[in-house]
């Protein structure tokens, strides 16, 4: 079946960026000159897909307004002769057909998964990470997408990681197939010497719709208090078939401070019309 729709778990309260996060969505916070989940549904709608639905919470009515019209807005624009910035707008608004279901309660990823079941049928799907960002020669979606037509069998994207990164992150134990890898097992934040590879789980999955009755027989963690995805995911792979693919694209986190600069700083060198006064400004600071 071809994969025609995505899911974006947007719910998240961004406790990482307070006070920035009080008022404002953390995916709406800016890389450069766009919101981050404006990259993400870019990446979506470039690899084929225009039916999304965000799973949003409290709060998060800037990211419903962002992809909206706004009528006002560009007929100020308009009469103003600011012909260009009205162009992207417009383009803004006419990217996919954007769905939005409401997250009630805090209780995590696997939680806002399931919350996307009635609008996802049995069909195949995407989930994307409104944190992970891949830059590359085209969308990390799209390589994913190829890799689950040829299987018919659920995908997660997985990164390359340094030895001393594997603790950070969920790493993937797979068996290599034709360039892609069958997950046997999934560690969460393993030690260095514990680590069953150097490939790290990143937010870009596509799932068949078994999914589901994984996400419906799995407790809440109780640590967390959350239903963890990865907990569904580890449960699937045990049963079914599930493969890794490696992203070609470069993985960047915007899920706390420090990774958020330096990703805006990497998309900002690519533009043009910052890289050059950016590159000046960075050999001034004399690090």
């Amino acid at each position: 079946m071809r994969v025609r729709k995505a899911v974006i778990p947007a719910a998240g309260l961004g406790t990482r960026f307070l006070p920035a996060t009080k008022a404002l969505p953390k995916e709406m916070i800016p890389i450069v000159d766009k919101p981050a989940i404006q990259y993400i549904i870019e990446e979506i709608v470039d690899s084929g897909i225009e039916d999304i639905l965000v799973i949003t919470g409290r709060g998060k009515r800037a990211i419903v307004e962002h992809f909206d019209k706004s009528v006002e807005l560009n007929v100020n624009l308009r009469n103003k002769g600011q012909d260009e910035v009205l162009r992207t707008l417009e383009k803004i608004e006419q990217l996919a057909d954007i769905h939005y279901v409401q997250q009630k309660e805090s209780l995590g990823t696997g939680h806002a998964v399931l919350k996307a079941a009635s609008h996802i049928g049995d069909e195949p799907f995407a989930v994307l990470f409104g944190d992970d960002l891949i830059q590359g020669p085209e969308p990390g979606l799209k390589e994913m997408i190829r890799t689950f037509e040829k299987y018919n069998s659920t995908v997660l994207g997985v990164s390359r990681v340094t030895e001393n990164k594997v603790s950070d992150y969920g790493i993937i134990k797979g068996k290599p197939i034709n360039g892609e890898f069958l997950v046997e097992d999934l560690v969460e934040k393993p030690s260095i010497g514990n680590a069953p590879s150097d490939m790290a789980l990143i937010g870009r999955m596509i799932f068949t719709a078994d999914i589901f009755d994984y996400l419906r027989k799995t407790k809440i963690n109780e640590e967390r208090k959350e239903i963890l995805l990865t907990d569904a995911i580890l449960a699937m792979a045990k049963e079914k078939v599930v493969y890794a693919h490696v992203l070609k694209g470069k993985w960047h986190t915007v899920g706390d401070k420090l990774s958020f600069i330096k990703t805006t700083i990497e998309y900002a060198l690519v533009q043009k019309d910052l890289r050059k006064g950016l590159k000046e400004y960075l050999k001034e600071l004399k690090l």
